[in-house]
């Protein structure tokens, strides 16, 4: 089921001490959008990020395409 209302969650892998972001993918169908935010700041800014671009930085950070720091 869709809604207009972003599904906020982060993943899974985030337990870096509050440093995460949230998405929202449940927007794709009805927008094409992948809302981000910063989960420290709920209320603050929201990008939406068109799908394909999304689904490309999350391919790139799960290949390693952005290297360690």
């Amino acid at each position: 089921m869709t809604t207009d209302t972003p599904r906020w969650f982060t993943s899974s892998y985030s337990n870096n001490g509050g440093n995460c972001v949230e998405v929202a993918t449940n927007l794709v169908p009805t927008r094409g959008t992948v809302p981000v935010r910063d989960s420290k700041q709920p209320a603050g800014p929201v990008l939406d990020l068109p799908a394909p671009a999304f689904a490309t930085f999350v391919a790139c950070v799960r290949d390693g395409g952005f290297g360690a720091r």
